[in-house]
């Protein structure tokens, strides 16, 4: 058999036969990568345990603790434990660069007690001594109220009345993930940064209300600097003291999943913080990268992030990714990752200044770091394996072909990967565009320009869309007429009324069309004004937007509800549907002149339309089955701030269009079709009532 014909993907997508000598490759470099791993691991499984090894554990009567420092010469423990004199905790090196130190209990307790802060002392080629926080640290503190100060490790190991024992199951993966994305630290109105505790027991209630799924965490992976959002990682094993503590994590994922809430974590194997002081970094002397966790050089170096850069290609990187994986389902249950920053792993330019036409020379070539594919394949192939319930989203903006194809098949195993074009879309229209003259055929190209053989998770805004220097979608459609005109006790403002009814059309456009999953950021499910700023110099070290203004929802006299509750039955019509899910899409009709796009997803047959005046009274629409049909879903509805202009009791019967078999002769090449109601900057939703 021709070597091209031996990975599955081709045949998934024959035109991938012309790169075949790369993907045989790859896929080659993944084979004998994993075989070493079974060879002196003894498989990825006992590989990818690191944490058992690594870092502080209990052995018997004693803790002992592992760090890999090839590049140090000499290395102590020392903490609050020893008043940080390491002259009695010196620790041995093995062959392999690997640290080590058993340390007996003192009168039946452990000599390290619980909370307490530790370091090692590693001494350089040049005699001169430093401190750092242990690699595999399981959480990692400043001192409050001191701005700019260094962390220290924390030895965590609590008594078994202060450990968290979860209690509830972890829900089953959904046909179709309705995620919800939040950061735990920004997500009370209060002016400060929120705890895992508050997230819990005042956030995850309102989600499961909105009927997500989903719910995504940012920043949960210790970070130095809050303004990060969470992307510079200093400490990869622990969770962000910010909010509180590991127990305090497990309550708030053990909660989720008794409201059947997954959640996902925002994993980030894309690059590490350059923090010398708090992070991995620091264990970098100057080294080769043989003895590092980073690449040397410009190679090791992320220009726009001002980062490093891992070496993927080393078997202790692989081992302290592949555990931090591990890690985070094992010890918190987690149901899954969203991968930050995977294009920059994928490519050796980190796609910078990159602008990706779709054409297959980009993706399979020089530019592509094999090193960094094959170690997210072992990623997938892991955690895949050992948890088939597990999700994992791709944050890529190239759309590399097979990203989301299995590992077995030849492709690097994601489940999804974020449709990145669309908010860019979104963006340049309402900036750019008055909406009389959007492009119907223009956004729809957009909406649904991605390979069908590999899924996506559609959304209009994260949270890149509304940090400083931008705006979230409501506040760019109504600016300062949020301050104003978001009461019900007066009239409608025209700006108001065009920026809810828009908000509504362009979220639940792009759920419906976008992918086969759906995301929203935080808040943006009520049309939060305004935009995310972090506390920091420029700011004053203000928390003023760096919160979630849950009150303005709650005042049930303000117009946000309007675009809350539409939200909500939004999620819950798929709940009901499940079109998402469907491999069932088709476009009947992108009309310029009506500025009105009809399309069937699943069972369903969706009616938009944009134009600013323009209300249109038994206007034809095409569908498939013939029967009876009524309104299952109106964006004009009352509780959606609309005027209810369309009846929901209506039946509409659909006539025949055209010969049988021949679609042609069809309207819009549908073989059957009904008339509606489709008022302006209005959206409805029909299902065919079952035969009885």
């Amino acid at each position: 058999m021709p070597m091209e014909e031996q990975l599955e993907v081709f045949e998934v997508d024959p035109d991938l036969v012309t790169h075949a000598q790369h993907l045989n490759y790859r896929n080659e470099e993944y084979m004998k990568c994993k075989e070493k791993i079974e060879k002196y691991e003894g498989g990825l499984d006992k590989f990818s345990s690191g944490f058992l090894k690594f870092g502080f554990n209990r052995t018997g009567n004693c803790i002992v603790y592992n760090e890999w420092a090839p590049a140090a010469q000499s290395a102590q423990l020392v903490g609050d434990f020893n008043n940080w004199d390491g002259s009695q905790h010196w620790m041995s090196k093995d062959e392999f660069g690997v640290w080590t130190i058993r340390i007996p209990d003192v009168q039946g307790k452990p000599a390290i007690p619980h909370r307490s802060r530790v370091k090692i002392r590693l001494q350089r080629g040049d005699g001169t001594w430093l401190d750092r926080i242990p690699a595999w640290i399981k959480w990692a503190t400043a001192e409050p109220g001191k701005l700019g100060a260094n962390y220290d490790g924390i030895y965590w190991d609590p008594p078994a009345p202060e450990k968290y024992e979860f209690k509830h199951p972890q829900p089953p993966k959904p046909l179709a993930p309705r995620i919800y994305e939040a950061h735990v630290g920004m997500s009370s109105v209060k002016p400060h940064v929120a705890s895992y505790i508050e997230f819990a027991d005042n956030v995850l209630p309102r989600i499961k209300a909105n009927n997500y799924n989903t719910v995504q965490l940012m920043a949960v992976m210790e970070h130095s600097y809050y303004a990060s959002f969470g992307y510079h990682v200093t400490n990869f094993f622990a969770v962000s003291s910010r909010s509180g503590t590991p127990e305090d994590l497990k309550y708030l994922i053990d909660k989720a999943h008794a409201l059947g809430l997954r959640v996902l974590i925002d994993v980030v194997h894309s690059h590490a913080s350059n923090n010398i002081h708090d992070g991995l970094n620091g264990y970098d002397f100057g080294q080769s990268s043989e003895f590092s966790y980073f690449h040397t050089g410009d190679c090791g170096y992320h220009n726009l992030w001002d980062s490093r850069l891992f070496n993927y290609g080393h078997w202790e990187v692989q081992r302290f990714l592949l555990s931090n994986l591990r890690w985070w389902l094992d010890e918190y249950k987690f149901d899954g990752f969203r991968f930050d920053g995977v294009t920059s792993m994928l490519y050796h330019h980190h796609g910078i200044h990159m602008s990706f036409t779709g054409k297959y020379h980009e993706y399979f070539g020089l530019s592509t770091d094999v090193e960094a594919v094959v170690y997210l394949m072992l990623a997938n192939e892991l955690v895949h394996a050992m948890y088939p319930e597990v999700t994992v989203i791709a944050e890529d903006v190239s759309g590399m072909p097979t990203l989301c194809r299995p590992v077995h098949e030849g492709g690097i195993g994601f489940d999804f990967r974020l449709a990145m074009g669309i908010p860019d879309k979104w963006i340049q229209l309402i900036k750019n565009v008055r909406d009389e003259h959007w492009q119907m055929g223009d956004i729809c190209h957009t909406l649904t320009d991605r390979r069908y053989t590999e899924k996506c998770i559609a959304y209009a805004e994260s949270h890149d869309q509304s940090i400083v220097g931008d705006k979230t979608f409501a506040f760019l459609l109504m600016d300062k007429e949020m301050y104003t005109g978001m009461s019900t006790f007066e009239p409608v403002t025209p700006i108001v009324d065009r920026g809810i009814a828009l908000h509504k059309l362009i979220h639940f456009l792009t759920m419906a069309l976008g992918g086969e999953g759906y995301l929203n950021f935080m808040g943006n499910e009520f049309g939060h004004p305004e935009w995310v700023d972090f506390p920091r110099d420029g700011n004053n070290w203000s928390y003023d937007k760096c919160r979630r203004r849950w009150d303005l929802l709650d005042m049930d006299h303000l117009r946000y509800k309007f675009m809350n509750n539409f939200n909500r039955d939004m999620n819950k019509l798929d709940e009901k549907f499940n079109f998402l899910a469907s491999t069932k899409q088709i476009i009947s009709s992108a009309s310029e002149k009506d500025k009105v796009i009809v399309f069937e997803k699943g069972s369903l047959v969706f009616v938009f339309n944009f134009h600013p005046q323009n209300t249109y009274e038994g206007y034809k629409v095409g569908c498939d089955l013939p029967g009876k049909y009524r309104v299952a879903f109106d964006s004009d509805s009352l509780e959606y701030g609309g005027y209810g202009r369309v009846g929901h009791d209506s039946d509409h019967f659909t006539n025949p269009e055209g010969e049988p078999g021949k679609p042609l002769t069809n309207f819009n090449n549908r073989p059957n079709s009904f008339m509606v109601l489709s008022p302006a900057r209005t959206c409805q939703v029909y299902y065919k009532v079952r035969e009885t």
